[in-house]
């Protein structure tokens, strides 16, 4: 059964930990301890009695886990009636509440902005993505000190808190390895204990720019089959595991974002392969079977339209046979990146499991930042050729292809691909 009603997530989390307390507090941080001890002109005549530290939090505080894929529309995923294989999410709904309206910005900064604070996004400067920060209102790319992250208002009431995957809430000309770091996830604007990942709105799934706290690092250097996806989510297994092991009474807070499945859509050929033959009839019958589905399943009324394909879209029909083929490989490939991400994230719930901590463990899987991206246009062996506004044709990214080694090559190190806006 799915259920409807209107939400937002995050600001869920945080309220029921803070008037959950022992005591709501409306400002923060809290007051530091003051000392029990009494000093006396020596130390004989003093009196040392600490007082014990003050807890925040209720007993039993739940940990709060937020997984967030990006660039994905709701009527990809199996969960809702969709084409693409998604255990993870699958699960999740199936064992909580499911929710069909989620307001987001239709962008990435923006979305993830409002997301983290629980305000609009002009509100905590980000109206526009991260690399067009300016001097107006409400586009700086900074969020101001009057706006608390959730990250640092849980760690003011004693939560450990990490993120994991793409960042995408400083200003560009703040992310060198120089700083300035407040912006950053771990700075004192945000307020994340730890973070690793990318900075900027995509990176290479094989080569990616990774951050650590504020080190620049290269873990695939050296490394045979590595990907990002299973590397952020190794980090985010241990990280749970260390925090639970050494202070196993504190809390923590994890927000796992992958940089899937934003282009460049990189995965392993096996799991491309998954989807061979499965988008033959083309995205125009794709389509209807999706929304014949989400109406059997309740996702959307009984009595709602489909929407008229715009005409600024080629109809599958249109595609020429010659291309069909490049087009078909871009849609398996994206398929196939985006269950691994789901896979991987569902290895966070597995940690949970072994440090049997899941029940009291709040999990909102938010099915991404903003709908399925049109920026690969016609279809691309390189998706910053269309976001730079330079003119290719079709023939000429599968002649490149080709000279590259065919087919295979879309999803490897050797291309930057993304599937047609259809």
């Amino acid at each position: 059964m799915i259920k409807r009603t209107t939400t937002w997530l995050c600001l869920g989390a945080a309220t029921l930990i803070t008037t959950g307390a022992a005591v709501v507090q409306e400002s923060l941080p809290f007051p530091p301890k003051p000392s029990g001890s009494t000093a006396g002109p020596t130390i004989a005549e003093s009196t040392y009695s600490p007082l014990s530290a003050k807890s925040h939090l209720p007993e039993d505080a739940p940990n709060i886990v937020i997984i967030m894929l990006d660039d994905v529309g709701p009527a990809l995923p199996h969960t809702l009636g969709g084409p693409i294989t998604t255990p993870t999410f699958d699960e999740l709904a199936q064992e909580g509440i499911a929710y069909s309206r989620f307001h987001n910005a239709a962008m990435f900064s923006p979305t993830r902005a409002a997301l983290l604070t629980g305000r609009n996004h002009h509100r905590v400067g980000n109206g526009q993505i991260a690399e067009l920060a300016n001097d107006w209102d409400g586009y700086t790319g900074r969020i101001p000190r009057t706006s608390a992250t959730v990250a640092k208002v849980l760690s003011d009431y004693g939560y450990a808190t990490a993120a994991f995957g793409k960042w995408h809430n400083t200003p560009a000309n703040e992310t060198t390895a120089v700083g300035p770091y407040t912006n950053w996830p771990t700075g004192e604007a945000i307020g994340f204990d730890y973070f690793y990942g990318f900075l900027a709105g995509e990176s290479s799934q094989w080569e990616p720019a990774v951050v650590e706290n504020t080190n620049r690092l290269d873990p695939s250097l050296g490394k045979e089959g590595y990907h990002f996806t299973e590397d952020i989510a190794d980090k985010a297994v241990f990280w749970m595991k260390q925090v639970h092991a050494l202070t196993p009474d504190r809390p923590f807070m994890v927000y796992w974002a992958p940089g899937a499945s934003h282009g460049p859509h990189h995965i392993f050929k096996e799991w491309a392969d998954k989807y061979k033959g499965r988008f033959g009839d083309g995205w125009d019958e794709l389509r209807e079977e999706i929304f014949a589905n989400q109406q059997e399943l309740g996702w959307i009324p009984e009595n709602t339209d489909l929407t008229a394909r715009p005409d600024s879209l080629a109809a599958w029909d249109d595609i020429p046979e010659d291309e069909r083929a490049f087009q078909l490989r871009l849609m398996e490939v994206f398929a196939g990146y985006t269950e691994h991400a789901d896979t991987q994230a569902g290895r966070l719930l597995d940690a949970l499991d072994e440090m049997g901590v899941r029940d009291n463990t709040l999990i909102f899987y938010v099915w991404s930042d903003n709908g399925s991206s049109a920026e690969g246009q016609n279809g691309t062996i390189s998706e910053l050729l269309s976001q730079n506004g330079i003119s290719t044709e079709i023939k000429d990214h599968i002649k490149a292809m080709n000279e590259l080694g065919g087919l295979d090559v879309l999803g490897s190190n050797k291309a930057d691909n993304m599937y047609h806006a259809g």
